[in-house]
């Protein structure tokens, strides 16, 4: 049926149609179903929902990126027609629990969830299958494939492209940005894209873009590359391994991370960006995503599927029972990493763990011999190069390294009511505690932590300030430590 266009000017997340009810009942569609727009020789797919008022019944109402996607305006006709079965639906609702699925069916699935032919109630039926039943090695490594093919792949001249990843989870714990400084200063090439915040209070993404802007095209991303050695981008703007990016925002739904979509989501990033040697950070413990044994199995899977994507890859286990840093939140965030890349007031733990990394790295990538990374990681840092390229860094991506970092408007300290000892930080309740305060659209929002895991206080002593743009959501996040007690002292 060819309907007039009404280009609106939504964000809906993902590509709606708006019809009206009479037009949907005539053409045979519902709530959900997917129908194909065409115009001329462009096609594609969207999610239909209903109106009545503002639609008329000659017309469908779409967001400016399908009318860009189908080149269509507000004077033209498109086509609209119900959306037949996808292969991948197909698939996902005839897999019987005792037959793996191949290479080709997980690439026809990944394809259309790209194209939008699978909706979300599919997706997540794809999920929870393999939540339930998980996935041999061979499916999860052709999951990873399957997800790296929906996207572009990048290549460098340098022959050894380093990278790093967190499995996330801590507050604070920004050692990307040290990292990645001490690397690119050690002469590797290292393009670093980063996420943003799910449910933690910042992602690397939001805490360099209290600096420096971070959506990057692919381009740009080059450019920044080429000129500095690496980059701190967030890599939801470069189209890398998409259907990954839709997996991601299921799960979140669902709050299920089925471990072969968490190994295929990182190494399926890592290969469409070129990396050739790449670090894994898993913390463990308690208040962390993972114990010591879920840990040590996933290093034996992480390092296994490496070798057979020809990654070379080194995973370390980590103390994840405590918040790294005594930053929580994007600016809070940035302020720990440049005191610890000027060595001003350095924030010890941060400092030490990213030298541990950054050390890894560079005896893997062959810069120097083991049992040699941390001192020449510490070297490059206390000289002042690693500064000196992340200065670079940050104004090749179009930043600026000495903005000012304001402090949030409203705040709460609160103090040690009697002498003891810090026995337990509760990471989820602080990521909880902070994202109530305001983070991570409030760069300024969020937490300092004066103390940590088993130090001594006085009755009188800092423990923690909350910072807050908003005096309603301090007031919240005020309530909040008090019921939840996040922070024990025995």
């Amino acid at each position: 049926m060819k309907l007039r266009v009404r280009i609106m000017k939504i964000s809906a997340g993902k590509p709606v149609v708006f019809i009206h009810e009479a037009t949907a009942k005539k053409i045979d569609v519902r709530v959900a179903d997917h129908v194909t727009l065409s115009k001329n020789n462009h096609k594609t797919t969207a999610i239909v929902d209903l109106a009545l008022g503002f639609i008329g019944k000659d017309e469908v109402a779409i967001s400016e990126e399908l009318a860009s996607v189908l080149g269509a305006d507000a004077k033209g006709l498109i086509e609209v027609n119900p959306a037949e079965t996808s292969e991948g639906s197909r698939i996902i609702h005839d897999k019987i629990e005792v037959s793996e699925y191949t290479l080709k069916d997980l690439e026809k699935i990944m394809r259309d969830i790209v194209n939008n032919n699978l909706t979300e109630a599919e997706i997540a039926y794809f999920i929870s299958g393999v939540n339930h039943y998980g996935m041999s090695q061979k499916e999860t490594l052709n999951l990873t494939n399957a997800i790296v093919k929906t996207g572009r792949k990048l290549k460098w001249p340098s022959k050894i492209v380093v990278d790093k990843h967190s499995i996330g989870g801590i507050p604070g714990n920004r050692t990307t940005p040290i990292v990645v400084s001490i690397c690119a200063a050690a002469g590797l090439t290292m393009p670093k894209t980063s996420s943003r915040a799910i449910t933690s209070a910042s992602g690397t993404a939001d805490t360099i873009e209290a600096i420096a802007p971070v959506n990057l095209t692919i381009e740009q991303l080059k450019r920044v590359v080429k000129k500095t050695g690496a980059c701190l981008a967030w890599g939801g703007s470069l189209g890398l391994a998409p259907a990954d990016d839709k997996l991601i925002r299921v799960e979140k739904l669902l709050r299920i991370d089925p471990e072969p979509q968490l190994l295929a989501s990182i190494l399926a990033k890592k290969v469409a960006v070129g990396s050739t040697h790449v670090l894994i950070d898993i913390p463990f413990g308690y208040g962390a995503k993972v114990s010591i044994h879920r840990a040590q199995h996933l290093k034996v899977m992480f390092e296994s599927l490496g070798k057979k994507l020809s990654l070379k890859i080194k995973v370390i286990l980590t103390d994840g029972r405590q918040p790294v840093g005594n930053g929580v939140g994007p600016i809070l965030e940035m302020r720990d990493v440049i005191a610890v890349l000027k060595q001003n007031n350095s924030v010890r733990d941060l400092e030490e763990k990213s030298l541990v990394l950054a050390g890894a790295i560079l005896e893997m990538s062959g810069k120097t011999k083991k049992g040699r990374g941390q001192v020449m990681a510490r070297d490059i840092l206390y000289s002042g190069a690693a500064y000196e390229k992340f200065c670079e860094i940050i104004s090749a991506q179009g930043g600026d390294p000495k903005t000012w970092l304001p402090e949030a408007k409203f705040h709460h300290t609160f103090v040690a009511n009697r002498p003891g000892t810090i026995r337990k930080i509760i990471n989820q309740e602080m990521n909880y505690l902070a994202r109530v305060s305001g983070c991570p659209n409030d760069k300024a929002s969020g937490l300092y932590i004066y103390k940590h895991l088993n130090e001594k206080v006085k009755q009188g002593d800092k423990i923690i300030t909350i910072y807050s743009e908003s005096k309603e959501k301090l007031h919240q996040a005020v309530k909040l430590f008090k019921k939840q007690k996040p922070i024990v002292i025995v």
